[in-house]
């Protein structure tokens, strides 16, 4: 009985450990339903429902994190927004930065766009609380990535990526998670900003994709070649000049703008997904079990990089 009951035990440790370890689907719903379920869209002109996902961000990260806080700065139109940002890892090791932005274009619920990215870093969080890593992991939800604030230096990230700079941090890289929770296995559900891609990267829309610019550098190169190998879920990488329509459409631009070696994480989004900036965008259209496969696969390469 005694030995029964140890077994028991160890079992129950073993599954504990392996749920600490693997993405929940039902924290990931829960997530998504407190940042798109608002009494407001979390666009740049409801700040008070901006600051209330910012503070569900926070209260998250706070969680598993050593390090949490606001990083707040002023708009042109005078008003504060807020990137939440937290840590884990080697304080004296490089950086590596993953980031995903909370605000959404216009009046619509934004689940893939980019409330999907944002419950990826969440879980990521609680993911790596307790994890030996090589690197400083720095999670980072940004404000006012889409328009009117796009490509401006009121862009969360690059506000963000600014500081690396003043401050002198050691960046191996950056991560854009952007939408990763649309998929469709139905034929010509997938479009290119080429038309003849579909030829090498086929026309369905079910896979995660890896984009890289020409000239990646070390960390993206690195990045996308261990996410590929530990992928549980459909992996393809593209690469291509900057210049290329929608290649730099997220935070990343940023970082590159800065000669950080970066790259974007998506579901392709537009060249996909028919409901980008449309009310339709609702957690109701998005594949769970696909995005915790995505967050699994981001976990084993932060922990084995």
């Amino acid at each position: 009985m005694q030995k029964l009951s140890v077994t028991l035990i160890l079992i129950l440790l073993i599954q504990y450990s392996i749920a600490q370890s693997i993405a929940d689907t039902n924290l990931i719903k829960q997530h998504l339903t407190a940042i798109t379920k608002t009494s407001k869209p979390r666009n740049y002109n409801n700040i008070t429902t901006l600051n209330q996902v910012a503070e569900y961000i926070r209260l998250e990260f706070a969680k598993y994190a050593d390090t949490t806080y606001f990083q707040t700065f002023l708009a042109e139109n005078n008003v504060e927004y807020k990137n939440v940002v937290c840590s884990f890892g080697p304080k004296n090791a490089k950086t590596i930065v993953m980031g995903a932005h909370y605000d959404v274009c216009g009046n619509q619920e934004g689940a893939d766009d980019n409330a999907s990215g944002v419950v990826g870093i969440l879980e990521l969080a609680r993911l790596l609380q307790g994890k030996k890593l090589n690197y400083r992991v720095e999670l980072v939800a940004y404000t006012l990535e889409e328009p009117p604030y796009f490509r401006s230096e009121y862009m969360g990230s690059y506000i963000h990526a600014q500081s690396l700079r003043k401050n002198n941090v050691d960046v191996f890289g950056m991560v854009s998670v952007e939408m990763i929770g649309y998929y469709d296995e139905n034929k010509h559900s997938q479009h290119y900003p080429l038309s003849f891609l579909s030829v090498f990267y086929g026309n369905k829309g079910n896979y995660i994709t890896l984009v890289n610019k020409l000239g990646k550098g070390k960390f993206a190169r690195k990045f996308t070649n261990s996410f590929k190998h530990k992928a549980s879920i459909r992996t393809k990488r593209f690469f291509g000049p900057k210049a290329l329509t929608g290649i730099d459409f997220s935070d990343h631009l940023n970082y590159w703008n800065l000669g950080y070696s970066a790259l974007m994480l998506t579901d392709t989004s537009f060249y996909r997904n028919n409901n980008y900036h449309e009310k339709t965008d609702t957690m109701e259209t998005l594949n769970i079990p696909a995005m915790a496969e995505v967050i699994n696969t981001m976990l084993h390469t932060l922990v084995v990089m």
